[in-house]
């Protein structure tokens, strides 16, 4: 079996050779046999399919000159498995006459290469009928109602991305990845020229000389936005993605993958709140109409990294009971608690909650919930709840931080996550708590002591920790080590909210609101006051609940 990854390769050859070839879709649990062999700073797709050729039995790959990475790949592989079939194509950038006669001696170096290898002959009888075979292009209308159509564009995605689509009713309207598209040909006489012109003249990739059919597409297509993915350490897409970002005025959402099964967890959240955002754009919710006087429970549950917080609503949007425990080892056990705990504080039976809403990073373990919503959808409802005039959210929690942006209803009209690193998190905050010997409650009134600025340069809690170690050694006062601390939180946070845009009332949520120093230093950086509800930590949960009442309300 040979795997490929470019959809520029000619793959139907194969077939004069009785050969399987596949497209590599790589989705590794780890790095540990690619980063052994190559540079850990390599693009990630490339070290992935590194790493899946190791942990699959292939008998050799055919590889593009596309990008650098590629051609390490090529160099890697060569000189770990001398005895396959690893081959590098060039393929040409343009499409030209010139060009298409380039291709066609390509194809005819890796048929005489493979045949070589296997030592066995090309049979261009079988090459041909197989063409010949693909020229009909059969379409299969999907009649299916969507509620929302988007553009995909960018990097090759994983399966689970398109599967998370489908599961959110999106129609993809078209597909500018660097997937394999349908190989059907149109070609009266089946010529390696013929074919060297089909495969080049296919809807070009980012990497073509001209590619602007591309961003004519983009331009001209009906869609409610556009869902960009992008490989870490990949220095290509970044590019096309900043000139799709200027030419065409559309929400656009970017994401990066690493293509490891660990990321899904980041795209999910991500992808979901922008089609949330989407789907409120276009009022796919119908008109909340009041049903009758009868009573009417709701309980919403936001399942984060530190705590997971409860709230039980009644008919009127009151809030008739609250609950924050410790997130355990389980997030749905944490959950359960949570939920038995505001139920007693309610003086309710489980029979009377009508309905339940999970959000947070472990809204899908909640097995009891009718429904989950993100995080970031949450925190607009929420926020507005609280004050009808925010329109810019912060929220820090245990290991991610968000900035949202928010119109009159409470809909997101934007935002931004750091959640690939604990950095400027509660999580961090502990951490440094730890190392000053306080308890973490004592952190934020402690800084508001400080008396010599001290700057803290480093926001990676390894290396802030060894930072702030050595400021102790040097007889620093705790105060103003703290001081430092969250002024370079406050930084990080801020420059997320810049990202989104600084408008309107600014909240601030999560429990890092309950640090005193830390609001302060942001509130001095953005020039605002931050609006702070009584509990900050109930925020994402009070929007499920109302999310909930809008479900029961329908």
């Amino acid at each position: 079996m040979i795997g490929y990854l470019c959809k520029y390769i000619p793959v139907e050859i194969f077939v004069g050779f009785h050969e399987d070839i596949v497209q590599i879709m790589p989705h590794v649990e780890t790095y540990s046999q690619a980063e052994d062999k190559i540079h850990m700073n390599t693009c990630a797709f490339i070290k992935a399919i590194l790493q899946d050729f190791v942990e699959n039995d292939y008998d050799g790959i055919i590889l593009s000159n596309c990008c650098d990475s590629n051609r390490r790949l090529y160099d890697v592989l060569k000189d770990m498995y001398p005895d396959k079939f690893i081959y590098l194509i060039d393929i040409p950038r343009k499409t030209n006459a010139f060009a298409i006669k380039l291709y066609a001696l390509q194809i005819q170096s890796l048929i005489d290469a493979y045949s070589i290898y296997t030592n066995e002959s090309f049979n261009m009888n079988a090459f041909k009928n197989y063409i010949q075979c693909q020229q009909a292009d059969i379409h299969i209308p999907n009649n299916k109602e969507y509620d929302i159509s988007l553009g995909l564009v960018g990097a090759r995605c994983h399966q689970s991305v398109y599967n998370l689509l489908e599961n959110l009713n999106v129609h993809i309207a078209y597909d500018l990845t660097c997937t394999e598209v349908s190989r059907s040909y149109k070609m009266t006489d089946v010529t390696f020229e013929n074919y060297a012109e089909a495969l080049l003249k296919q809807l070009p990739c980012m990497r073509m000389v001209d590619n602007s059919q591309r961003l004519q597409m983009i331009k001209q297509s009906q869609v409610d936005g556009i869902l960009y993915h992008t490989v870490k350490f990949c220095d290509n897409y970044p590019y096309e993605y900043a000139l799709i970002q200027n030419e065409i005025n559309m929400p656009i959402l970017k994401v990066e993958t690493d293509s490891t099964k660990q990321c899904e967890g980041q795209i999910r959240t991500r992808v979901e709140a922008f089609v949330e955002s989407l789907k409120a754009k276009n009022n796919i919710n119908h008109t909340i109409q009041r049903k009758s006087d009868d009573k009417m429970y709701i309980l919403g549950l936001d399942s984060g990294s530190t705590s997971t917080n409860a709230v039980i609503m009644n008919e009127n949007k009151e809030i008739v009971a609250f609950d924050i425990v410790r997130t355990g080892a389980k997030s749905g056990d944490s959950a359960l608690k949570a939920k038995e705990n505001v139920i007693s504080k309610a003086h309710l039976k489980e029979s009377d909650i009508d309905y339940i809403v999970s959000t947070g990073y472990g809204r899908v373990s909640i097995p009891f919930a009718n429904k989950n919503v993100t995080e970031i959808s949450c925190h607009g409802k929420g926020a507005i709840y609280f004050n009808p005039n925010v329109r810019t959210i912060l929220d820090i929690g245990g290991q991610d931080s968000k900035a949202i942006a928010l119109n009159d209803k409470g809909d997101v009209e934007s935002f931004v996550m750091n959640d690939k690193c604990a950095a400027g998190t509660g999580r961090f905050l502990e951490m440094m708590a730890r190392t000053l010997e306080i308890d973490i409650s004592e952190m934020g009134p402690i800084s508001l002591k400080w008396q010599k600025d001290i700057k803290i340069s480093s926001m990676c809690s390894v290396f802030a920790e060894s930072e702030v170690i050595s400021l102790i050694a040097q007889n620093h006062e705790k105060s103003d080590i703290a001081h430092g601390i969250h002024h370079a939180i406050a930084s990080k946070a801020v420059g997320l909210m810049k990202r989104v845009g600084i408008n309107g009332d600014c909240m601030m949520s999560g429990g890092v609101a309950h640090n005193i120093g830390v609001v302060k230093a942001v509130e001095e950086q953005i020039e605002k006051e931050l609006y702070i509800c009584d509990e900050p930590e109930i925020v994402g949960a009070v929007g499920a609940a109302l999310f909930g009442y809008e479900e029961l309300l329908k």
